[in-house]
């Protein structure tokens, strides 16, 4: 008989079937729900959230949580009202311009104390300025531009229009020869009571710039203002000149007379004269569009006597004015920007004169072509040391070789010089025994193969050499070994491969 081991009795007689296991995982307790696991330790950080609130009572509805035992704190005070105004600013002073926005909207004080930080302002708004809130908002300008403030522009029309000396919106309806018409400016009464209100609040301004300003405000700023040192005018004519004749301290000027495409107006002699013979102070004056002759460059040589910087931007001049800077006497920089023509008409070189103290002499994509003109420039300018040539147009061999008049040349920059050739520039420089510094950049003519011996001596004893005349060469040599700039061939023959 056989015999069967004992069995161990269930102690459940009927067992249910296990559950089968579930297909979704149990959420996991996130760091929140841990935290607040325990409801006394949820409870004490709805305490100190509500601490943190403002006794105002809250609008939302009631909850379960009990409040009774909760107390609210008042807010505590500003405590930048322990501070007084001056060191505040003296703070606010040291923090970067780009804060300036943000700080001061945090409240009004803090609005107002800005405000008396900015001492430049570019006003885009008339009414600002009539209303009187520029005074209460900036009480402490210097330097103010009204010039885009004073033209009729349709602000939202998001074309805006941008040239070296001016940016205004226009409108698509334009169908005029010129963007700014007479009718675009503000009424002469309307600025000139800007003006008086600028000068009788502001008497410590030192830079203005206007347009289309009449003799009447003008005239309010030079009785006001006496320390006025920066004038900026555009859009102004000659009888208009005759409101800063009384300015005596001003030292840069700035007339920008015909402005192709935007406005057009007269500045000739008879303003010149008039602005030579009341700021007799001028250090630097700037010619925009302005026309003139031998007699406004004479009158400006011989009344201001301190002047070291001219500048002449697209001039209109007569036939005959370069010899008029034989009277400035004291003039140190000459530059000539976007000139159709140097001087049509020199006349005899001796009678040109010379600038003996001239330093520096500056062309910007002037034409070139007029070799009469340019002779006569080099002449005028024989004791220059240094020179600069930027993307001038017709600068041929032929006219870059009047330069060899100049013999104290120390600096020569060439720039954008196309039509120039390695030749040309060696039968110059070679006869400059004071040359220290060179720079020929995009000068394509100019290759490096072509350079002489004499030249290759005279580049090592230069203190500043920067020859990048070819920037195709350049390219070329910088990728010399990589492999790029071969047409694709290391590309195409890994796909080969």
């Amino acid at each position: 008989m056989s015999h069967s081991p004992d069995r161990i009795p269930s102690p459940n007689p009927n067992p249910s079937p296990r559950p089968p296991p579930s297909s979704k995982r149990s959420k996991a307790l996130s760091l929140p729900d841990l935290w607040f696991k325990d409801q006394s330790l949820k409870n004490a950080a709805l305490k100190m959230h509500l601490r943190s609130l403002s006794a105002t009572p809250s609008a939302s509805p009631p909850s379960d949580t009990d409040f009774s035992l909760i107390t609210l704190d008042p807010s505590g005070p500003d405590q930048t009202f322990l501070l007084s105004d001056e060191l505040l600013l003296q703070i606010f002073s040291r923090l970067p311009l780009s804060c300036y926005v943000s700080n001061s909207l945090v409240c009004k004080r803090w609005l107002h104390l800005h405000g008396r930080l900015v001492q430049s302002l570019k006003l885009t708004d008339l009414s600002f300025l009539n209303s009187g809130r520029i005074f209460y908002r900036f009480p402490n300008l210097t330097e103010i531009d009204i010039v885009n403030a004073c033209i009729r522009t349709p602000r939202n029309s998001g074309i805006l229009l941008t040239h070296k000396n001016l940016s205004i919106h226009i409108g698509t309806q334009f169908s005029g020869t010129e963007f700014i018409e007479k009718s675009d400016l503000l009424p002469s009464d309307l600025l000139d009571s800007g003006l008086e209100m600028i000068a009788q609040r502001y008497p410590n301004l030192r830079r203005i710039s206007a347009i289309g300003a009449s003799e009447t405000g003008l005239l309010s700023i030079s009785n006001e203002c006496e320390t006025l040192q920066e004038l900026e005018l555009h859009c102004c004519g000659d009888l208009s000149l005759k409101g800063i004749s009384r300015c005596r301290n001003l030292q840069l000027v700035k007339l920008i007379g015909c402005f192709d495409g935007f406005y057009n107006s007269v500045v000739s002699d008879i303003g010149l004269t008039i602005l030579a013979q009341g700021c007799r102070r001028l250090v630097k004056l700037e010619l925009c569009g302005c026309e003139g002759s031998y007699d406004g460059i004479k009158a400006i040589g011989q009344c201001c006597q301190m002047l070291e910087e001219l500048t002449l931007f697209d001039h209109r001049m007569d036939g005959g004015w370069l010899a008029a800077l034989s009277f400035c006497s004291n003039l140190k920089t000459l530059r000539l920007q976007s000139c159709k023509s140097i001087d049509s008409s020199p006349g005899l070189d001796k009678h040109l004169g010379s600038c003996h103290t001239l330093e520096e002499l500056h062309l910007q994509q002037c034409l070139m072509r007029d070799e009469p003109g340019a002779k006569a420039l080099f002449l005028v300018c024989e004791a220059v040391r240094e020179i600069v040539l930027q993307n001038c147009w017709g600068l041929k061999d032929e006219v870059f070789g009047f330069a060899s008049l100049c013999r104290r040349v120390r600096l020569l920059s060439l720039e954008g010089c196309s039509l120039l050739t390695t030749g040309g520039l060696e039968s110059v420089i070679l006869n400059w025994k004071e040359l220290q510094r060179l720079r020929v950049i995009s000068s394509n003519k100019i290759k490096d193969s072509e350079v002489s011996p004499a030249l290759a001596s005279l580049f090592s004893v230069l203190k500043e050499l920067k020859w990048r005349p070819d920037s195709r060469s350049l390219l070329s040599s910088s990728l010399a070994g990589t492999g790029l700039g071969n047409k694709g061939g290391r590309f195409f023959k890994g796909l080969k491969g």
